[in-house]
């Protein structure tokens, strides 16, 4: 297959997740209906928020953990047009062989990167994995290592921290064994940490593997994520302003809003104490950028608590509160201004200055 080809299709198939501690990247196997990624970034966690090209963003079960080989199974998503990808069934790779990692590294949307596979048994832990210079960043975990033929043939684990473009995938042959091993139970599972059997909770025994008697946590009995402090108010913010937080929520102090046709995202920075909210909204045209600049100057002047500026050719009107002046009642307000005013004037700035909107991008 062309490398266009196969990008073009991982599109498609590689869907992005987020939980209250973490962000990562998933892929959806169409013949075990479930989409696939490690156990590192669903962790804790026993719902997982997924976002697609085929599909809206929403809420999926975690159905299977295992920390051994840092692999997770999640739900497939609802109302998705998601196609087929092949997973290799056995190793034909060699040493040189060229090779692309997919994924949504730091939070952006879909990225895939090439490289070439430098090592087929690197061992770490016991654990045998594929070496390859594809680049990977945080948040690429979980996401597929394919060959020049379109399959699957790896699961993007770790890097080497500062180990220029070092990265390790799980091989699809372990993935392919584990598919076998949790298709035969009937409910979800985790793979016991001392004599490595997957264990079924439906099988359990009063919180103990029947294999070995080892304490088994399962992933029905984790408990709820709740926000404290500073988190826990935004939080109740974003609520008592109509939005579901379960799918707000982005990773640790960051949560996303869709508002109308704009994007918003607040971040708390702990270190700093600094409350940021920036609502994403159109670009700039590329004619006549003059009088749009002149606008949006002459609204910072008038607006009160929010600031338009633009970075990357992307008109952001943001909202900045210091932890310690953190009322919540005022904060209400502030929010409440900037969720409505990203909506008006990311339609207002497109239809009076004829700014580009977001499905201009290209």
């Amino acid at each position: 297959m062309k490398v266009q080809e196969i990008i073009d299709k991982y599109k498609e198939v590689v869907v992005q997740l987020a939980t209250p501690y973490n962000t990562g990247t998933g892929f959806f196997l169409s013949a075990y209906n479930m989409i696939v990624t490690n156990e590192h970034v669903v962790r804790k966690n026993k719902k997982v928020v997924v976002d697609g090209a085929l599909f809206e963003k929403q809420i999926v079960e975690v159905l299977y953990v295992d920390p051994r080989n840092d692999l997770a199974f999640l739900s497939a998503p609802k109302n998705h047009t998601m196609p087929s990808v092949s997973l290799c069934e056995k190793l034909k790779l060699n040493e040189g062989d060229s090779i692309i990692a997919a994924g949504h590294p730091f939070g952006l949307k879909f990225t895939a990167t090439s490289g070439i596979l430098s090592n087929l048994n690197h061992l770490q832990k016991n654990i045998k994995y594929f070496q390859h210079d594809a680049a990977l960043n945080p948040g690429n975990s979980g996401g597929p290592l394919v060959d020049d033929q379109g399959e699957i043939v790896g699961v993007n684990t770790f890097i080497i921290k500062d180990g220029n473009n070092l990265g390790f995938s799980l091989p699809a042959y372990t993935l392919n064994q584990t598919l076998a091993d949790f298709k035969i139970g009937n409910s979800k599972g985790v793979r016991c940490n001392s004599c490595s059997n997957i264990v079924f909770e439906n099988k359990v025994e009063e919180g103990y593997c029947p294999e070995c008697g080892a304490k088994i946590l399962v992933i029905s009995d984790l408990e709820e994520y709740e926000a404290v402090g500073i988190n826990k108010t935004i939080e109740e913010l974003i609520i008592a302003l109509g939005h579901d937080i379960d799918l707000c929520r982005k990773g640790p102090c960051n949560w996303q809003i869709i508002e109308g046709s704009a994007d918003i995202s607040i971040s708390y920075y702990e270190k700093t104490g600094l409350i940021v909210g920036d609502a994403y909204l159109c670009r700039l045209p590329k004619n006549k950028i003059k009088p749009l600049y002149t606008y949006l100057l002459q609204q910072n002047y008038a607006l009160k608590g929010l600031t338009f500026s633009v970075k990357d050719q992307r008109i952001i009107l943001s909202l900045l509160i210091y932890d310690q002046y953190f009322d919540k009642n005022t904060a209400k307000g502030y929010f409440e201004e900037l969720f409505k005013s990203a909506d008006h004037f990311d339609n207002l700035l497109i239809q009076e200055f004829g700014a580009l909107a977001k499905s201009d991008d290209k």
